[in-house]
């Protein structure tokens, strides 16, 4: 019975290991085998906290995600935010226009250390399909702040915004850093 538990708990439900260990049984309690690096990104990619940065249609898709038929918060989502300081993970969601990018910088400086950037939809990726050539539009997120994930689509489903999540969890877990995946992807 102990030893299913322990089957039941290191298995996520998307079918990967959740915690990055071994669990050896002794008779007075079990022991975790695992190295410190390896469970601090575990803790972090499975807790979560988004900031809403929501401007366009794309919140409407976004706010989707947390009602009941989504539930991201089963994936360690569970605690939006509203302000920076108590986040780790920033959703654009929308257009950016010149007069937001300063506000969208401060945002992101004023997030502590890991943070994670989100960009949803075609606004937020490269100014998106309607205001490409106006002068007020910036060009994408990453003219702004640095973009870990991408979620093309305007506006994107709520499926792809689960999706984007959980491949940021990944990039958590692997231990990677931006700089590292960025150096990674330039060789190959």
């Amino acid at each position: 019975m102990e030893n299913n538990l322990n089957k039941e708990t290191a298995t996520a439900s998307n079918g990967n290991t959740a915690f990055p260990g071994q669990v050896h049984d002794l008779p007075g309690g079990g022991i975790v085998i695992s190295s410190f690096n390896e469970i601090i990104n575990w803790a972090r990619s499975n807790s979560l906290w988004p900031l809403t940065f929501a401007t366009s249609c794309c919140g409407i898709e976004m706010m989707s995600v947390a009602s009941s038929k989504y539930d991201f918060s089963r994936f360690g989502f569970e605690v939006a935010r509203a302000t920076p300081r108590q986040a780790d993970v920033i959703i654009i969601a929308g257009t950016i226009v010149n007069k937001m990018a300063p506000v969208l910088k401060r945002l992101y400086d004023q997030m502590a250390d890991p943070k994670y950037v989100v960009a949803m939809g075609a606004c937020a990726i490269s100014g998106g399909p309607f205001f490409y050539n106006t002068y007020s539009v910036v060009k994408g997120a990453d003219h702004v702040i640095p973009v870990d994930v991408y979620i093309p689509g305007c506006p994107p489903r709520p499926e792809a915004l689960l999706h984007a999540l959980i491949t940021l969890q990944q990039k958590i877990k692997s231990g990677l850093t931006r700089e590292q995946i960025r150096a990674e992807k330039m060789q190959s």
